[in-house]
């Protein structure tokens, strides 16, 4: 059996062990741009002992953003800021990551702590949205948004493949676009946001359409041999899950077949009214599923947060990485008492080579 301490290997990136450190918005840019909190914050979890840390959810253009405080990557200078955040995570021995994203119908927010609800129409800050149709979301986020249109299509799709192209350049080893979450990705493949009638909408073929073109523009300019893996809500909890999730698991084949590498299981969150049951590692099951008739390695996140779920995860072949997150922001070295727990022999190897001198040589 796997172990979570055991190294994997995607392409020719090789992570120490199974530990990922999911994408978590931080809500902190200017303009898209980095800060000092976010090298502060980036390079503090990179040296807890993860394999792999995937910044947060950055935008491929100004409309992309979910909040104005969201990270950008639509231009060079924001691209040249994530530089010494890439270093500072490699000098930590995680391999850096990045998710690339468009809001969609969910973009022009307040901040959570500011409200957590779409900036009103007559303030300054606000935007305006697309989507795959002119349908708000609802409950705290009741903006229409503009039905895009082919020429909207096309330039979304352009603005990941520069996003990836400048990730690529910044040094990032491993890419993620962001389909989930409501978002533009998953608005398109969902029919609570689509229900368009040219060939975006209708069919599963149709919905599918806009995440299969963008992956495979994308796979087109990002390395071969670096792993190019999608975040997608593959159900809804919306009374229609096992019909999604076995649409999910074809549009997954498909992504496969266009050079996906690896899916991150989550939810859609397409609908406020979604009865999504919670509970400590709610999507194994569902991911084990994905994993075993989609033929591709996956993650996950939501409620992994004992060593003892998430070793469980990896070792009954449901997950290959498991995304840690919130317990990793209470605890940074969060994988080094994962292994304590867990009884792993010289534990103190998952941290870097001075935290490990000192806790093996003055362990007393």
């Amino acid at each position: 059996m796997p172990s979570l301490f055991e190294p994997f290997k995607l392409k020719d990136v090789t992570l120490r062990n199974r530990i990922a450190v999911p994408p978590m918005c931080q809500y902190s840019a200017e303009d898209g741009l980095i800060n000092d909190w976010h090298h502060v914050h980036l390079a503090g979890l990179a040296r807890g002992g993860a394999g792999l840390l995937i910044v947060e959810a950055t935008a491929v253009s100004p409309e992309g953003r979910i909040t104005p405080g969201c990270t950008g990557i639509w231009n060079d200078a924001q691209a040249q800021a994530f530089v010494p955040v890439v270093q500072a995570i490699k000098a930590a021995g995680a391999v850096p990551g990045i998710q690339i994203a468009h809001a969609g119908r969910k973009a022009s927010a307040n901040r959570p702590w500011e409200g957590d609800d779409h900036i009103a129409a007559d303030d300054a800050r606000g935007w305006d949205t697309i989507a795959p149709s002119a349908i708000a979301f609802g409950a705290n986020l009741p903006k229409v948004p503009k039905a895009m249109t082919l020429d909207d299509i096309a330039r979304v799709r352009a603005d990941f493949v520069a996003a990836a192209k400048r990730a690529r350049d910044a040094g990032f080893e491993w890419l993620e676009l962001h389909f989930a979450h409501g978002y533009l990705g998953q608005s398109f493949f969902s029919t609570h946001s689509n229900q368009r009638d040219d060939i975006y909408g209708g069919s599963l073929e149709n919905r599918s359409r806009f995440l299969l073109e963008t992956l495979a523009a994308v796979r087109e300019v990002w390395p071969e041999h670096l792993p190019l893996t999608a975040r997608f809500g593959v159900i809804e909890y919306d009374g229609r899950d096992e019909e999604t999730l076995a649409e999910s698991i074809e549009l997954t084949k498909g992504l496969k077949q266009r050079g996906l590498d690896m899916l991150s299981v989550s939810i859609g969150f397409s609908t406020p009214s979604a009865k999504i049951p919670w509970a400590p590692a709610l999507l194994a099951p569902i991911a084990e599923r994905v994993r075993r008739e989609a033929g591709l390695p996956v993650s996950s996140a939501w409620g992994f947060g004992t060593p003892e779920l998430t070793q469980a995860a990896v070792q009954n072949n449901q997950l290959d990485l498991v995304m840690i997150g919130r317990a990793h922001l209470a605890d940074p070295h969060w994988p080094y008492k994962a292994a304590l727990a867990l009884g792993i022999e010289r534990p103190s190897w998952t941290l870097p080579a001075p935290y490990a001198h000192w806790l093996e040589r003055y362990s007393a």
